[in-house]
């Protein structure tokens, strides 16, 4: 090789060496550019999330909080899951995993219908500094990959189909690490992100589901696995398949608001009141904790959703008093954040309208109003329909068929916008109480069989839906909303069926029970009409209840000593 030759060679190593400098400057800076959330991390309680173990190639003194953030993020605490990446990344700017575990934070929550724009933007923004790093090895690079495709085009592509390409890639990385339990539980749950919630097959959530829990038994305290089951899980035929992993979630991760607040979920569906009320006081107490660290004079969405779960709770066991002192919890609330969160819009009409509702407070019904908090209510158009169906509800039930069709019109309005987002759950939602109260108007002009045909297709369309896990239940189901008009229509068989069929779904509810009881007795059989007063009064056992369905209960039972061995 001649001297000018090596010349060359040291030359262009060189220029080589200043370029990459320059590159990496340039994308450090960018980084620091981003809006990103920094700053100490607000942990309430035993500061324990699991245990997670992600090999990486970056700082070896920075893997303890990098597994932090990931541990939080399996427990949907994302805005501290963020502050612990990116408090990696500013001690080590080439961490490309760092960067993968802040976008994944930013996303939040994988299960939503859809994603905040903002948040997509941010994403965006910062994988296109990572896209200029060089990986360390081709697994970072995959996930770089795989975590793009969920930003890529978010413009142009809806959520829907975002989703569906995010599921395909992390299908190659499982297919390509099969002994990776990280690439496993985050596949798992962009199957379950997918699946379609008018699939009462329950495909997806049964492929996730099993994938998790043969990971389970060998870690049996990650966070993200149990937490997972049980959203797959989280449907009345699935649902004893997640009792245990339900009353182990809690003791993984003690200090997080959701993991105390998810078991409620399977607690909610097998009608274990007194289990999901325990669940949800710890989940909204962590939850007030966490937000007078954050906001004061706010109230954090993980709080006002489990608010939901437990006013939920209590109803069922009659407890009128404690549902009462929830709802006048959620009467003060006057700033809420995340300002944009689904669940906090949902939950402060839902309560309302729950406790007007399940008392069969008809009037009450009709005074319901938008709470006057912080949120953009014009972009929560499946809570506002929520309000709009109780108060529809309960024009019919006070003799105003007039001011029930005005709220009927604003509930179509409703279902249309949705159905323009093409938002087809919702909008299925919507379309399920828009049928209900067409029935309830023609009942109560005395068209008796157009309101039961109404209904039937309103119950017909609920039947082919599941349960979306933003709500432990609809305001009323569909099913007794029809038991309750056959039995004032005389036709207390049918109503024996339809409330039975109900419980089936939704075991030990309040209103199911004694519907049940009601029409049994009306049918002259009086020991099923025991069988479910005694379950009525059961269910209500610890609590000193006012409600009249329990002392008419214990007077027929009372009345009537008969066997009740049904």
């Amino acid at each position: 090789m001649t001297h000018f030759n090596k010349l060359l060679i040291i030359l262009s190593i060189i220029l080589c060496f200043s370029s990459c400098e320059n590159k990496k400057t340039t994308s450090i800076q960018s980084f620091t550019e981003l809006d990103l959330k920094r700053g100490d991390l607000l942990l309430c309680g035993d500061p324990n999330f699991g245990d997670v173990s992600f090999a990486l190639s970056c700082r070896y003194d920075l893997r303890e909080t990098f597994n932090l953030g990931l541990s939080l993020m399996h427990s949907f605490e994302y805005a501290e899951a963020e502050k612990a990446f990116v408090s990696v990344l500013d001690q080590d700017p080439e961490c490309l995993m760092a960067y993968w575990g802040t976008a994944m934070s930013i996303l939040n929550h994988p299960l939503s219908f859809k994603q905040n724009s903002k948040s997509l933007e941010r994403g965006e923004k910062l994988l296109k500094v990572a896209q200029t790093l060089t990986p360390n090895n081709e697994r970072e690079k995959d996930y770089i990959d795989a975590v793009t495709v969920y930003f890529n085009d978010w413009q142009n592509l809806d959520t829907k189909t975002r989703k569906l390409n995010y599921e395909s890639k992390m299908e190659e990385l499982y297919n390509k690490y099969p002994g990776d339990v990280e690439t496993a539980v985050f596949y798992s749950l962009a199957v379950l992100a997918t699946a379609d919630l008018n699939d009462k097959s329950y495909i997806k959530q049964k492929k996730s589901g099993q994938i998790l829990e043969k990971l389970f038994e060998t870690n049996p305290n990650h966070p993200g696995i149990a937490h997972y089951i049980i959203h797959n899980y989280d449907s009345p035929e699935l649902a004893h398949l997640a009792l245990n992993t339900a009353r182990k979630y809690a003791v993984i991760a003690p200090a997080s608001a959701h993991a105390q607040h998810m078991p409620s979920h399977i607690f909610t569906r097998l009608g274990l009141w007194n289990e999901s009320i325990n669940s949800n006081i710890d989940s909204a107490n962590s939850a007030v904790c966490y937000a007078e660290s954050v906001n004061p004079n706010a109230n954090w969405v993980s709080e006002i959703h489990a608010l939901d779960y437990l006013v939920y709770a209590y109803l069922q066991m009659g407890d009128n008093v404690r549902a009462q002192s929830e709802m006048n919890k959620m009467i003060e609330i006057k700033e809420v954040f995340p300002s944009d969160h689904f669940a906090s819009a949902y939950a402060l009409i839902a309560v309302p309208s729950r406790l007007a509702i399940e008392n069969k407070n008809w009037q009450l019904a009709t005074e319901l109003e938008l709470p006057k908090t912080n949120l953009d209510w014009d972009k929560a158009p499946w809570p506002k329909a929520m309000l709009h169906f109780s108060r529809a509800l309960g024009f019919t039930n006070t003799g105003n068929s007039s001011k029930a069709q005005k709220e009927l019109d604003i509930l179509i309005n409703l279902r249309d916008r949705l159905n323009e987002a093409k938002n087809s759950y919702e909008s299925g939602q919507v379309t399920i109480q828009i049928e209900s109260i067409k029935g309830w108007i023609e009942y109560s002009k005395g068209n008796t069989e157009k309101a039961i045909e109404y209904m039937k297709l309103a119950s017909k369309l609920e039947s082919e839906t599941s349960k979306a896990a933003v709500t432990p239940g609809e305001i009323i189901p569909a099913e007794e909303l029809l038991a309750d008009l056959y039995m004032l229509t005389g036709k207390h068989k049918e109503a024996l069926k339809s409330y039975e069929l109900n419980l089936k779904g939704r075991p030990f509810r309040f209103n199911g029970l004694y519907g049940a009881a009601k029409a049994a007795q009306k049918l002259d059989n009086n020991e099923l009409a025991a069988y479910y007063f005694e379950k009525l009064i059961k269910v209500s056992e610890d609590v000193n209840s006012s409600r009249p369905e329990l002392l008419e209960a214990k007077d027929f039972l009372a009345n009537n000593s008969i066997s009740k061995n049904v």
